[in-house]
């Protein structure tokens, strides 16, 4: 089972997604996120992911309900809701085509064929309005 970390950034009543250039995935809108490296925490990997797909520098604030996916080997998701810090419009070209600030409004109205996974965006967004986000400390032996 792999470990998939990333974070939330909302500022501005809006939320910084990413466009993916890699194949399996060419042109969808995903929250930006990424696999935990050996010897990295679930919040070190979550803060560099971020960082290697959106240039941004953040904090993180909250964490998101984990979601588990049982396709293949399974996969376990973590997302941090996380302020931003420093924004530089600088990052990972390989994987990621552009970043974009999008409403909550916005993203809800979209056509749900230009997510990575809708599933993950609507529960994501439903947690966010229904602020059923925990504090950090929930994972400190994660």
């Amino acid at each position: 089972m792999e470990i998939i970390v990333g974070c939330i950034i909302l500022n501005d009543d809006k939320i910084l997604m990413v466009r993916e250039s890699k194949k399996k995935c060419y042109g969808k809108l995903s929250f930006p996120a990424g696999h935990v490296e050996k010897n990295e925490t679930i919040f070190e990997g979550a803060i560099r992911e971020t960082f290697e797909e959106t240039g941004c520098k953040v904090k993180l604030k909250k964490a998101f309900p984990i979601l588990v996916h049982n396709d293949n080997d399974g996969v376990i998701l973590m997302h941090f809701l996380a302020d931003l810090i420093e924004e530089d419009p600088t990052y990972n070209t390989d994987e990621i085509l552009e970043t974009k600030w999008l409403s909550i409004e916005k993203i809800k109205n979209m056509d749900k064929e230009e997510f990575r996974s809708y599933p993950v965006v609507e529960n994501i967004i439903n947690s966010l309005e229904n602020n059923s986000l925990y504090e950090l400390e929930i994972y400190k032996n994660f």
